[in-house]
């Protein structure tokens, strides 16, 4: 129905950045609440940022609180995580989620209330 496609991710020192970028492909005339879930090895999957619907609210975990910044178009089905000063426990597989009419903010970290995942794009930050 709707795929979401994650690039961005790579090999990053401690202290550097990156830009995680995620389009959703597939016809939809409603604004999709979206965001970034991670995973990881032996860990379970933890929300990390989402924006709401109507781009107007943010979530972020408390671990990536000032160095991460979530952007997008939700309209348009593109969002963006701007992760700065990362540290070698942000490393993990990054997904990108998508979800319809997230019933309102507090919901934003909620991973069941999200339909749509992406594969996922692996973020490696060293020490």
């Amino acid at each position: 129905q709707v795929q979401l496609v994650e690039s961005g991710g790579g090999l990053v020192q401690a202290g550097g950045s990156l830009r995680l970028s995620c389009a959703a492909s597939g016809r939809t005339f409603s604004s999709y609440a979206m965001g970034w879930f991670r995973q990881a090895p032996g860990k379970e999957r933890e929300f990390v940022a989402a924006i709401s619907g109507r781009g107007d609210s943010t979530s972020y975990a408390d671990s990536v609180k000032g160095r991460f910044a979530i952007s997008g178009d939700n309209a348009k089905g593109t969002v963006y995580l701007q992760m700065n000063t990362l540290k070698p426990e942000d490393t993990a597989v990054y997904y990108c989620v998508a979800g319809l009419r997230i019933p309102n903010d507090y919901y934003l970290r909620s991973a069941g209330l999200y339909a749509y995942w992406g594969q996922g794009t692996q973020v490696t930050v060293s020490s």
